[in-house]
């Protein structure tokens, strides 16, 4: 399939091993590793942050290849269970970073006319993610504005 804003179409990606058991060599208890993930979240780790970290770092030194095998749940069902789940998902909440920062650097280099393109692209990928999340994970009459981005993301 093509890219979003490109006529490229992507290199093909490895997948994941399919397992049904978390491997022999990973002996964490699934409570051990509920309890790191909520601690990593008050941290202000992202939920592929904690992934990364439970992955390099484990429990107790050893490491989590894959937290859904070991508990049985997503880290963010995990977060949602403990009520340390963040605001805004964590896709939107990167792209509306990227487009505040972007719209700061148009600001100063007006004649930046590639990066303006990718602000355009940018806030569109926003407006596009606010769509699917509107009324689940966020607020049902949330609209996406450079104002509402830099208010929200000035809170955290």
């Amino acid at each position: 399939m093509a890219r979003m804003h490109t006529r490229r179409r992507g290199s093909s990606g490895s997948d994941k091993p399919s397992a049904d058991e978390p491997p022999e060599w990973s002996d964490v208890d699934s409570d051990d590793i509920e309890a790191r993930v909520v601690e990593l979240a008050e941290q202000g780790h992202d939920p592929s942050q904690i992934g990364m970290k439970l992955r390099d770092e484990g429990v107790t030194g050893t490491p989590v290849p894959d937290v859904k095998l070991a508990t049985g749940k997503k880290i963010t069902e995990i977060l949602e269970e403990n009520d340390a789940k963040s605001e805004f998902p964590e896709d939107l909440r990167n792209l509306m970073i990227r487009a505040v920062r972007l719209r700061e650097h148009v600001r100063e280099n007006q004649q930046d006319f590639q990066n303006k393109r990718a602000l355009q692209n940018t806030e569109a990928k926003v407006r596009r993610l606010v769509k699917y999340y509107r009324g689940d994970e966020i607020a049902p009459d949330f609209q996406y504005s450079h104002e509402v981005a830099t208010e929200l993301l000035e809170d955290e």
